[in-house]
């Protein structure tokens, strides 16, 4: 990898890992469009490490607040039924299905998961079903909805262990490209009757030690083998750092007052236009795929 596309994907990262629009199938896709080889799962789960770094740091007052009631809940039975302690508990309930999964499809995601007819479909069928999701909570008054009276959504106050484990459920789909890992637990929560900001908050909040742990899992795996170029891995995490934090801050806003749609509509035709380009010949299923 050199640096130049060192630099064009560490932004890509940033710029895509929060929308929900998919940041491992935008690192494939640049890599086929440019014809760079297929930076790989691996380079995808480091380089994620950088924008899980922007999340702990742009959510520091409640990850610290968190962590404190739920460790002093393991010793102090009265704080058990604070907030704060049993969302600590619903981080870690939530990261079990994906962390599973995970371990199980390993060699899938590595491989016929990263093919960009699937990458095509999971983006225009998990766009769907998000714009689907989306118009049901602007009915419900979610952003002030203009044609009903607004009805109570839920809360992160209103999390239980049920909706916990669904959130880590959808989490879990995002480790097909072309999902998004946002997307799909944005889109769960929806679902589950929750209003936007709060599907968001704790879709970044529940991505965090499944993000991290993957990204220190690879990271192992990366560190032996030979000849690896950590310094275009380290430049790529570090511009997803700061782009990602940008777009973190960017994105908690633009949802108080503005649905999914623009998001929903670029993931179809994103992935009409792919599936137009195989069709033609312009663009192989397998372009820049990455040799494991």
């Amino acid at each position: 990898m050199t640096w130049f596309e060192s630099v064009i994907l560490g932004l890509v990262q940033g710029l895509t890992e929060f929308l929900p629009i998919s940041s491992s199938a935008h690192l494939r896709l640049t890599a086929a469009f440019a014809g760079w080889q297929d930076p790989g799962a691996a380079f995808t789960a480091i380089t994620q490490i950088g924008t899980e770094l922007a999340v702990i740091i742009y959510f520091r007052k409640d990850i610290v607040r968190i962590i404190s009631a739920w460790s002093r809940s393991l010793v102090n039975k009265s704080l058990r039924g604070d907030h704060d302690a049993k969302m600590g508990w619903l981080v870690i309930i939530g990261s079990i299905p994906i962390g599973v999964l995970g371990l199980v499809f390993k060699d899938s995601i590595e491989g016929p998961f990263r093919d960009l007819r699937l990458t095509a479909t999971t983006l225009i069928l998990m766009g769907l079903l998000l714009g689907f999701a989306d118009w049901r909570a602007s009915r419900d008054g979610d952003i002030g909805g203009k044609h009903r009276a607004p009805t109570q959504r839920k809360s992160l106050q209103d999390l239980n262990t049920r909706d916990g484990l669904l959130f880590g459920a959808a989490q879990a789909l995002a480790l097909v490209p072309g999902v998004s890992r946002s997307g799909a637990t944005i889109t769960g929560g929806l679902f589950l009757g929750y209003n936007r900001e709060a599907a968001a908050r704790y879709s970044f909040l529940l991505a965090i030690p499944a993000v991290l742990a993957s990204g220190l899992f690879e990271l192992k795996d990366v560190a032996e083998q030979p000849n690896v170029q950590w310094g275009t891995i380290i430049l790529a995490t570090v511009i997803a750092f700061f782009v990602g934090y940008a777009v973190i801050a960017w994105l908690m806003r633009f949802i108080t007052t503005h649905s999914f749609l623009p998001f929903v509509i670029y993931r179809v035709l994103l992935g009409l236009l792919i599936f137009a380009l195989i069709l033609f010949g312009v663009l192989e299923p397998h372009a820049g795929e990455a040799v494991h």
